[in-house]
């Protein structure tokens, strides 16, 4: 499911909202999510899952065209947990 696809998903079952009051809606979720995770904050939606950063050290990586060796700079990267309620559904229990 693309970004669009949710906003219709949600337009279509709340049929009080206008369109463009869901599309900012939506976007304002995200934005927040984006934003904690930004200042290294964690966002957890229970029974989701949670979001969280992690710190990759720096080290030496190699070119895989060349075999050279290169460094790696240290890097932030995003991570995503699973909450109980989804890896169950996933697993259909």
């Amino acid at each position: 499911m693309i970004r669009s696809e949710l906003v219709d998903k949600i337009a279509e079952e709340n049929p009080h909202l206008y369109q463009r009051d869901v599309e900012r809606i939506v976007g304002t979720i995200f934005d927040e999510i984006i934003d904690a995770m930004a200042n290294g904050d964690r966002v957890e939606l229970r029974g989701f899952g949670a979001f969280s950063v992690k710190k990759r050290d720096a080290r030496r990586g190699r070119n895989p065209r060349t075999g050279e060796a290169v460094p790696v700079e240290e890097k932030h990267v995003p991570f995503f947990k699973t909450g109980k309620l989804l890896r169950d559904r996933l697993n259909k229990r």
